[in-house]
């Protein structure tokens, strides 16, 4: 669905290669902030970016494709966890790198003070269904965090599609992720995506990072969304949405 083109703006940063990157910025456990930008705006914010940053560049690309489908059980216990701001809140996911053709399973819980703690397994599968070994990694993990995983009843509920641009910032060790083109999408097809706004999210140690302090110098403020359950709000209205309204009625639109 989606389609990876480049992004000029990015071409301006010397590259870092993914093991480096890796080296200096893993942040498996982090702090993330979110900012919903008008697409307009992204020139200007990486005009002003910091000293020394650098972009993530593979086989010559900075723009890679990524596919996420996202697991939830009946009752949709993630989902509601994020939109009553559960203190254990927990996201299962199959990720799969477009471009590469790699496919993780992924589990993000809350760590203390708000920290996210993301850990992942390879997988083998065709997203429709986590697999044995899948579950299992799923329901070690949410134990660990202690959360009743109830793994047996996961199942795929809505898939995100996307663009990602990649920069590591070396004056606080950490990452900021530019996605655009962004979309979700049901399994019947319903779809609806954000065509005029891109998401930044910066991820770095429990204190801000420079690229946090010059987002707040230019007007942007850390905003409520999740990519997983505003984009199911979005697709079910009769789910509870309140505190995203504000981002469900300024950048989505149904296809």
């Amino acid at each position: 669905m989606t389609v990876v083109t480049e992004i000029p703006l990015f071409h301006g940063f010397a590259p870092i290669t993914l093991d480096e990157l890796v080296g200096e910025a893993a942040l498996l456990t982090r702090l993330d902030r979110k900012y919903v930008l008008p697409a307009a705006a992204l020139p200007h914010l990486l005009d002003r970016m910091p000293a020394g940053v650098r972009a993530l560049q593979i086989d010559g690309r900075r723009v890679f494709g990524y596919r996420s489908i996202y697991f939830d059980t009946a009752g949709l216990d993630s989902f509601h966890a994020a939109a009553h701001r559960r203190r254990r809140r927990f996201k299962v996911r199959v990720r799969t790198y477009l471009d590469s053709g790699l496919d993780f399973v992924e589990v993000k819980t809350r760590g203390s003070r708000g920290v996210t703690v993301k850990e992942r397994m390879p997988y083998a599968g065709d997203g429709s269904d986590l697999g044995p070994e899948g579950r299992a990694y799923a329901a070690g993990v949410l134990s660990g965090a202690g959360i009743d995983p109830h793994v047996h009843d996961l199942r795929p509920v809505m898939a995100t599609f996307y663009r990602r641009n990649t920069l590591y910032v070396p004056s606080t060790g950490s990452r900021v992720t530019i996605d655009t083109g962004l979309a979700w999408q049901l399994a019947d097809g319903r779809t609806v995506l954000m065509p005029h706004s891109v998401i930044v999210e910066t991820k770095s140690g429990r204190v801000a990072s420079d690229v946090d302090r010059l987002l707040w110098s230019l007007g942007h403020r850390p905003a409520s969304i999740s990519k997983y359950a505003t984009g199911l709000a979005a697709l079910r209205p009769e789910l509870p949405s309140n505190h995203w309204r504000p981002v469900l009625r300024r950048h989505f639109s149904s296809l």
